[in-house]
């Protein structure tokens, strides 16, 4: 496979990567403000097939097309800095979003789900999705951050 063809495969999961990420925060962020529990029920479970169908399959083409481009165009892994730091904020995505935000997710369709509408069964709700949120907003920039260091190449510490 060509080093342009592995770069255009890499580009495509990084496209498909962040903007299911950017469009489940924003619909997340869009049912929250409905304070319609079936709507933020339906909504979050939407995200969730989202995760599974784009953002997981987005992570195995950018790893897997990542690293044979490396191979190919002869770039060390470890030992170029941009290239270290965007696996780097990967990883850190990574683990924010398999620690943080998914059991969140998981958390914010049983409460909505099982919610009365009471004042209470809102208060617990919001507490949860604001952890989403800060988590997600982490996860979400984590790899923005890797995004902007692959396109502008930096020179950056390495081994």
């Amino acid at each position: 496979m060509s080093y342009l063809l592995l770069k255009f495969v890499h580009v495509a999961s990084v496209i498909l990567f962040v903007g299911n990420i950017t469009t489940g925060v924003f619909w997340g962020m869009h049912a929250h403000k409905s304070r319609d529990f079936n709507q933020i029920a339906s909504t979050f479970e939407g995200i969730i097939r989202a995760d599974r169908m784009f953002t997981t399959p987005g992570v195995i083409g950018i790893v897997a097309s990542g690293i044979i481009a490396a191979i190919v165009g002869q770039l060390s892994i470890l030992g170029t800095g941009w290239i270290l730091w965007g696996i780097v904020l990967l990883v850190i995505a990574g683990a924010v979003f398999g620690r943080k935000v998914a059991p969140l997710q998981r958390e914010i369709v049983k409460l909505a789900r099982a919610a009365d509408s009471s004042e209470a069964s809102w208060q617990r709700y919001e507490q949860v999705y604001r952890g989403w949120a800060r988590w997600g907003l982490v996860a979400l920039i984590a790899p923005a951050v890797a995004v902007l260091i692959m396109i502008m190449k930096p020179q950056l510490p390495a081994f």
